[in-house]
């Protein structure tokens, strides 16, 4: 259920109930019904502001739990990480011209050990 798919991803990117209903404006009461799928059938105005707090797409709210594994939650750590790529220019097409830097840097993460 929606809700329990809201309260999930708000657990792991560290919110508490207050902290997330305070950010998005949305009433901690209707949130909290929200999550234990009081309220099956949030508008889109809602899940929005929700979505945008929690740093994700509004479609990844509207996942089916089952679907989870195939749609990761993205670390926040990784989210700030796109932002400043993209900040400084680069496109996404141009990844994969940093494929060789990449594969160096795995390279020497498990050659350490050695």
């Amino acid at each position: 259920m929606i809700g329990n798919h809201i309260a999930k991803i708000r657990k792991s990117r560290g919110f508490t109930l207050s902290e997330l209903a305070d950010k998005s404006n949305v009433s901690k009461s209707y949130l909290s019904n929200i999550e234990r799928n009081l309220n099956q059938n949030p508008s889109i105005q809602v899940l929005e502001k929700i979505a945008h707090v929690l740093q994700v797409e509004i479609s990844s709210l509207l996942t089916p739990l089952m679907k989870q594994d195939q749609h990761q939650i993205i670390e926040n750590e990784w989210i700030e990480f796109v932002k400043e790529l993209k900040k400084s220019g680069l496109k996404k097409d141009q990844i994969h011209e940093y494929k060789t830097l990449i594969e160096f840097i795995r390279w020497q993460n498990s050659n350490e050990g050695s």
